[in-house]
């Protein structure tokens, strides 16, 4: 498996049989340069531009857009209510969490949350290998909540998104922090790289929690 990050919320992640890509985002909106690409399936946690921007992929079979149970060529996803505030849902909306499983790896995509993961979803989701969680703040979880919700699900990987980049509009983005703040608060492993590739195979059991940075393209 090939994990590539788009920008924003939005990660390429390519299988052996197919490729999905979460919460494509409008770059005029947003600021950054979207690759866009090719992909299969397409999920989007939730219907604001810059995660909604399905018309930029190609190549599409499916879009999943909320909560349900969907198995498409070789990828299992299923798709949890929660939402993108912490007053359930009465500022900003719902949220749709993605759980991915396929290849023997299990990656959970938290879109825009807002608040708190329950014990009971947290139980529900199961053991996630791969963690892609906001932490930016304001629109959705800080960098505070972000190392809680992470040190409750225990990944062995965490891809932070949803964090303010230099490029970035700053009129729409200019309260987010950047994802220094995440990984000073984190305080763990941190490894750069421009693409993340991975087996379950490489996956040690009792391996410590690694942050996956990845390099501007």
């Amino acid at each position: 498996m090939e994990i590539t990050y788009l920008g924003h919320s939005s990660f390429r992640i390519k299988t052996k049989s197919a490729a999905v890509i979460t919460d494509p985002f409008d770059p005029k909106m947003v600021g950054l340069k979207n690759s866009g690409g090719e992909a299969e399936i397409v999920t989007v946690s939730h219907q604001h531009p810059d995660h909604n921007a399905v018309e930029k992929i190609s190549g599409v079979k499916k879009v999943i857009e909320g909560p349900g149970e969907y198995e498409i060529k070789g990828v299992s996803i299923i798709g949890y209510q929660s939402f993108h505030d912490d007053k359930k849902g009465e500022e900003r909306g719902k949220n749709t969490v993605y759980v991915f499983e396929t290849e023997g790896l299990r990656i959970a995509h938290l879109g825009d949350l807002g608040h708190g993961l329950s014990d009971d979803l947290v139980s529900e989701m199961g053991s996630i290998d791969i963690l892609m969680i906001p932490v930016g703040g304001f629109y959705t979880i800080g960098p505070k909540e972000a190392v809680e919700i992470a040190s409750k699900i225990d990944p062995y990987f965490i891809l932070p998104m949803h964090y303010k980049a230099p490029e970035m509009n700053e009129k729409e983005f200019g309260s987010l922090e950047p994802k220094e703040t995440f990984l000073k608060e984190i305080g763990t492993t941190v490894e750069v790289m421009p693409k993340f590739s991975i087996k379950k195979e490489d996956i040690v059991e009792g391996q410590s929690t690694k942050v996956i940075v990845f390099e501007k393209k």
